[in-house]
């Protein structure tokens, strides 16, 4: 299906989108929330004339810089751009868009006095249609030929996305192939190897390769396409008469397709799944039927398609997903399927945050995110209750609520329909994090054993790992930066390139910090970039860290670091400097609560008078 069929439909939407004006409270939030109901492609073209109207220029306190994307292609694209604009604000983004000329993106790109070049986007998109990749493969040809014919597209795809790097230096998707050739041999076509078809399946598997090799992202236009029918996908009338490869009706989902990659880059994915119990994990409720009687496992319908649930969300735990529970029940009834039922796929290891009570669900939602150290818009709430649903979306509109039925067998497709968990990479730290957030519980119970802070600190026997830029670690150093918004000072976003760059720069050092301690490894916690500057100055470019290893004394460990390889450098003084945005206000007196005094609106430490602080940190550079 390719509507949006994981968001709520919104019964007075028009009313709404009509009266959207700058005059309202918060006309930005009320924007967000028109963006995240379900609407096809006549009302998602409403919204965006509207805001287009209302917002003639970004609105003000958006939590990331508006992005400039360019969408390069082969067709007409002008119907995908106000669906791009509208996923962008479904996630709290403000897009502005760019379309080459038809047919013209070579040009654009070759020419330093293109619009194109004029736009200087921020992100870029390849979008190429099936039949300008596919020109010149015939049925006619052997095996070799079909092959060299596929070796020299990919070149050329290949120099497409250099040149943007090399004249942007932003991130680039490239839209996999739209499988839309009619077969010529049927059921073996991939024995002709000149059928488009086959070589269209030959194709995007040569994509996803090549961008794994160069580090540009796909937009799985395919996969999506295959799922939904590519008769949603596609009209042929459509594509004769005006070269629209993808249908009117499935811009929608399409823009949300780009709108989840580009909230993907800029650290904007959700990261904690709650979930309801009775009803949503298991049929029936637990408290009134017993373990006996819920409907789970083997032996009907209903209680597979709850495992098969269970079963997703623990695929999504292995991946990353901080998973939570959320019920309204008694504890000990709560826990008891987790415990003691054999078809339970999801125990109570797997959760990170237990919370089963009768308070409202609203207000525990609020407390699985105080205990979890995250964002309430890093949650997404899953429950078949349509009332919590509404409660929550009501109380917490920044939290993510599917639109999911008392069906379970459509809960996991709602889930990975709406890509609320988009991710670019998974790294060892993402397989890791349920049992981060166990050790964290393990180390508030020792901080409660003890009598005083330091006794605590020392309990915890926390050794941290420091280690300069590498390109085993650069997956991780790039998710961090870009996912981090509240201890970090700057908030300022790298691609891959540009972490390289700083490898490669012998005024510039980059960071990456790993925390272990008595009770686990906590990852890869921080990262700093400094670069020297005139009158050896050492200038802090960024300063992130989790927020979850807060309070262990890490930010004056880290500081000793930074003094340390400052003066490798030459330095006799750091320049710190802090950029305030919506999130990060925790760290607004960073600086002077290590010791910096202000100047001009930065923070400076003179290195000539700096004694490092003693902590219970043991360092370990690598």
């Amino acid at each position: 299906m390719t509507d949006l069929h994981w968001l709520p439909t919104v019964s007075d939407w028009r009313q709404r989108q009509r009266a959207l004006t700058t005059a309202m409270p918060d006309p930005w939030a009320e924007a967000v929330s028109l963006a995240n109901a379900r609407i096809g492609f006549v009302l998602v073209n409403a919204l965006d004339e509207t805001l287009r109207r209302v917002f003639p220029t970004p609105p003000q306190g958006l939590q990331t810089k508006p992005i400039r994307l360019a969408v390069l292609g082969s067709s007409t694209l002008t119907h995908l751009l106000p669906a791009i604009r509208v996923a962008g604000v479904r996630r709290g983004l403000w897009i502005d868009a760019y379309e080459n000329d038809f047919g013209q993106y070579m040009q654009e790109l070759a020419d330093p006095a293109s619009g194109l070049h004029g736009f200087a986007p921020t992100a870029i998109l390849f979008a190429f249609d099936a039949w300008h990749v596919s020109a010149g493969v015939t049925a006619g040809m052997d095996a070799a030929a079909a092959a060299d014919a596929l070796q020299a597209i990919v070149a050329r795809i290949r120099d497409n996305w250099r040149q943007a790097r090399a004249s942007f230096r932003c991130p680039i998707a490239q839209q996999a192939i739209m499988p839309l050739h009619a077969p010529l041999l049927g059921n073996n076509e991939h024995r002709l190897p000149g059928s488009r078809a086959a070589f269209v399946a030959r194709l995007n598997a040569a994509l996803r390769e090549a961008a794994e090799t160069d580090g540009v992202d796909m937009i799985a236009v395919d996969d999506r396409a295959v799922r939904d029918g590519i008769g949603k996908w596609h009209d042929p009338g459509l594509w004769h008469r005006s070269k629209q490869e993808v249908a009117p009706t499935a811009a929608p989902m399409y823009g949300d397709l780009v709108g989840r990659w580009l909230a993907a880059l800029q650290g904007r994915s959700f990261k904690c799944l709650v979930l309801d119990l009775d009803n949503t994990l298991w049929g029936g409720v637990i408290g009134d039927d017993g373990l006996e009687g819920i409907a789970l496992g083997q032996g009907s319908a209903l209680g597979e398609a709850f495992v098969a649930f269970q079963d997703y969300a623990r695929e999504l735990s292995r991946r990353g997903v901080i998973l939570a529970v959320c019920s309204k029940n008694d504890e000990a009834n709560a826990l008891e399927p987790f415990e003691k039922h054999p078809d339970m796929v999801l125990r109570r290891g797997d959760i990170a945050c237990f919370v089963a009570n009768w308070s409202n669900k609203a207000d525990n939602i609020r407390a699985i995110a105080r205990e979890l150290n995250i964002g309430l818009d890093s949650l997404v709430f899953v429950d078949d209750n349509p009332f919590e649903r509404d409660l929550v979306r009501q109380e917490l509109p920044m939290v993510a609520v599917p639109d999911v039925s008392d069906d379970p067998v459509g809960y996991a497709a709602a889930l990975a329909d709406a890509g609320y968990f988009e991710g670019l990479a998974v790294t060892d730290e993402d397989r890791a994090r349920t049992g981060q957030y166990q050790g964290n519980k393990a180390r508030e119970a020792l901080k409660e054993a003890v009598t005083d802070l330091p006794s605590y600190l020392r309990g915890l026997e926390m050794r941290l790992i420091a280690r300069r830029f590498d390109r085993v670690g650069l997956q991780r150093i790039v998710q961090l930066i870009n996912k981090s918004n509240q201890f970090n000072l700057t908030t300022r976003r790298y691609t891959d390139e540009d972490v390289l760059a700083v490898l490669d720069d012998p005024r510039a050092f980059g960071l990456q910090l790993r925390l272990l301690d008595r009770f686990g490894d906590n990852g890869v916690i921080a990262i700093v970039i400094g670069r020297l500057r005139e009158a050896g100055d050492l200038y802090i470019d960024t300063w992130l860290m989790s927020c979850r290893v807060l309070g262990r004394q890490v930010e004056p460990t880290t500081l000793n670091l930074i003094a340390s390889e400052a003066a490798k450098l030459g330095a006799t003084r750091l320049i710190g400097e802090y950029i305030p945005t919506k999130k990060n206000a925790m760290v607004r007196d960073h600086y002077p609560r290590l010791g910096f005094a202000p100047h001009n609106e930065v923070y400076c430490l003179d290195l000539r008078d700096f004694t490092p602080a003693e902590t219970f940190i043991d360092v370990v550079e690598e």
